[in-house]
């Protein structure tokens, strides 16, 4: 299996510092980043490990979903999956962490029904290789069938 490379260069400290992401494997693009701007409500143009969190996680839930539903004898028309991850205090260790991950997909899958759409949603939800590595964050799941 592949390995995937992203790269940050950082000048300055935490609160005066910011830095660049590259996505190297894929050379799709270099994005700013920034403490400040991370912990804002504006992101204001930059990006952050949340946000990358987030791209990650919708996008291996969709890939883990759209096989769940077919192997349950659904075929997947489209899916859109939201992935909202928050940051918040950490109360034990001091600083900041992932305080939730909120999944919200809404699918049109012909072939099963709500319940066997939200089942292949939660097997999707623990077993997508993102949800897998953050299992210290507690992940919420709202998916429905629309059409």
């Amino acid at each position: 299996m592949p390995t995937r490379t992203a790269r940050t260069a950082w000048t300055g400290g935490l609160q005066d510092g910011s830095g660049q992401v590259e996505l190297t494997s894929s050379g799709v693009g270099t994005y700013d980043v920034s403490f400040p701007k991370r912990a804002a409500e504006d992101a204001d143009g930059t990006t952050s490990p949340e946000e990358l969190v987030a791209a990650a996680h919708s996008a291996c839930y969709a890939m883990s979903l759209s096989k769940l539903a077919a192997d349950a004898g659904g075929t997947v028309h489209a899916l859109d999956v939201t992935a909202d991850v928050t940051l918040g205090p950490d109360q034990e260790a001091g600083g900041v962490k992932l305080t939730g991950i909120k999944l919200t997909v809404r699918g049109e899958v012909g072939g099963i029904d709500d319940a066997a759409f939200k089942e292949a949603a939660a097997q999707a939800k623990v077993g997508c290789p993102i949800s897998k590595a953050l299992t210290g964050v507690e992940i919420t799941l709202d998916a429905a069938l629309e059409g």
